[in-house]
C-alpha cells in the first residue's frame, strides 16, 4: 500500500477542501476495498469515498475479495452471514484493514485485531470519522516505509566504519574530539540504539542549530556535530543553551570546557566532504571501504594498477582484510 503514498500529494478533506497531510497523502490512484454484503450500506459509502476523491471497489463476498481484489485499504464488515474473514486478513495484512461491526463488543473484532486487521467503527458511522481513520493508518504506514528506508541508508554509508569497544566510553553530556566525524556519528547512533535512547540529530552547520536546540527536552540525548565550524560567540551560546542537558558533541578541534572530553582517532579516515587526499590517503580509503564488495583482482584493476602492486600497497599501509 505504501507504493501508493507519496510526498506532498493533495487530498481532500471532510471539510471539502484540498490539504496536504502532513509530509503524507494517500494517492488518488489508491483504491478502497468495501467488503459487504449489503450492496445498498456499500454503494453508499462508496459513494462518499468517491466523491471525497478516493478510488473504489465493492465485494459482497470475502471469497471473492481474497480472489480479485486489487485494493490497498481493506473497509470490511465483520457481520457476513457464514464467511470468515480470517483469510483475507492473512491474505492482506501488510494494508490497511478497518472492520466494520454492529456492536463493538463483537469478539470477532478483538481476534481480528490480534490475526493483523488495523482498527474497526461501529456501524452507522459517519463518513468523516472514516476518512481520519484512513488517513491515520495511510500516514503511519507511509512513516513506517519512510523510517525503514533511512535507517537501511544510513545503516549503508555507515556499514565500514569500525568503532571497536567505544561506546564503552559515551557517557553524556561530553565531547569527542575525533578526526572522522562520521566515526562519531555511528559511536553515537549505536549507544542511542543500544539503550534506547530518544536522540535527536543537530548539525551545527546549521542556520537554524540554536532553534533546533531551543526545541528539545531534558529527557533526550542530543548529538551535535561539527562544533569546530562556530564562532567564539556561537560556543558561548551552544553551552548556555545546553545546560542540564543530555548531550555529546563531536569536533574535530580541542575544546576548552568544563564538560568530560574524550579523543577518539582513527587511521580508517574516510571523505568528510570538505578536504583533498593525497593519492596515499585515497588508494588507503578505496581499499578499505570496497575490499570486501570486490576480489582483489578486480579492485586492483579499478585503481589501475596490477593484483601483486595492490598486494605491496597493502603491506606499505598495512591495510589487510580481517580474518573475521
Amino acid at each position: 500500500m505504501t507504493k501508493h503514498i507519496k510526498n506532498r500529494t493533495l487530498l481532500r478533506n471532510h471539510k471539502g477542501s484540498y490539504c496536504q497531510y502532513g509530509e503524507m497523502a494517500l494517492n488518488q490512484k489508491t483504491t478502497i476495498t468495501i467488503v459487504e454484503n449489503e450492496i445498498y450500506l456499500a454503494q453508499s459509502i462508496a459513494l462518499k469515498l468517491n466523491n471525497l476523491g478516493y478510488k473504489t471497489e465493492i465485494f459482497t463476498s470475502v471469497e471473492q475479495a481474497i480472489r480479485e481484489s486489487e485494493g490497498d485499504i481493506f473497509i470490511l464488515s465483520i457481520d457476513i452471514p457464514k464467511q470468515s474473514i480470517t483469510r483475507l486478513i492473512a491474505k492482506f495484512k501488510s494494508k490497511i484493514i478497518i472492520l466494520m461491526t454492529n456492536h463493538s463488543n463483537n469478539e470477532l473484532i478483538y481476534q481480528a485485531l490480534n490475526s493483523g486487521a488495523n482498527d474497526y467503527i461501529v456501524k452507522p458511522f459517519m463518513i468523516d470519522e472514516l476518512q481520519k481513520k484512513i488517513e491515520h493508518y495511510a500516514e503511519f504506514y507511509a512513516l513506517q516505509q519512510s523510517l525503514k528506508t533511512y535507517r537501511d541508508y544510513h545503516n549503508y554509508t555507515l556499514e565500514n566504519i569500525f568503532i571497536g569497544d567505544n561506546i564503552h566510553v559515551i557517557n553524556p553530556p561530553m565531547i569527542v574530539e575525533t578526526n572522522y566525524i562520521a566515526l562519531v556519528d555511528k559511536l553515537v547512533f549505536t549507544y542511542a540504539e543500544t539503550k534506547g535512547e530518544l536522540l535527536t540529530f543537530i548539525s551545527l552547520t546549521s542556520n537554524t542549530w540554536k532553534e533546533k536546540v531551543k526545541e528539545t527536552s531534558d529527557n533526550e540525548l542530543i548529538y551535535l556535530s561539527h562544533f569546530q565550524t562556530l564562532t567564539k560567540k556561537d560556543t558561548e551560546k551552544l553551552f548556555d543553551l545546553l545546560k542540564n542537558k543530555k548531550f555529546i558533541i563531536s569536533t574535530t578541534n580541542p575544546i576548552e570546557s568544563s564538560y568530560r572530553t574524550y579523543k577518539i582517532e582513527t587511521k580508517d579516515k574516510g571523505f568528510e566532504g570538505n578536504e583533498i587526499l593525497s593519492i596515499d590517503e585515497y588508494i588507503i580509503y578505496i581499499v578499505q571501504r570496497y575490499q570486501y564488495q570486490f576480489p582483489d583482482t578486480v579492485l586492483s584493476r579499478k585503481l589501475g594498477f596490477s593484483r601483486k602492486s595492490l598486494h605491496e600497497r597493502r603491506k606499505k599501509y598495512n591495510v589487510y582484510k580481517s580474518k573475521n
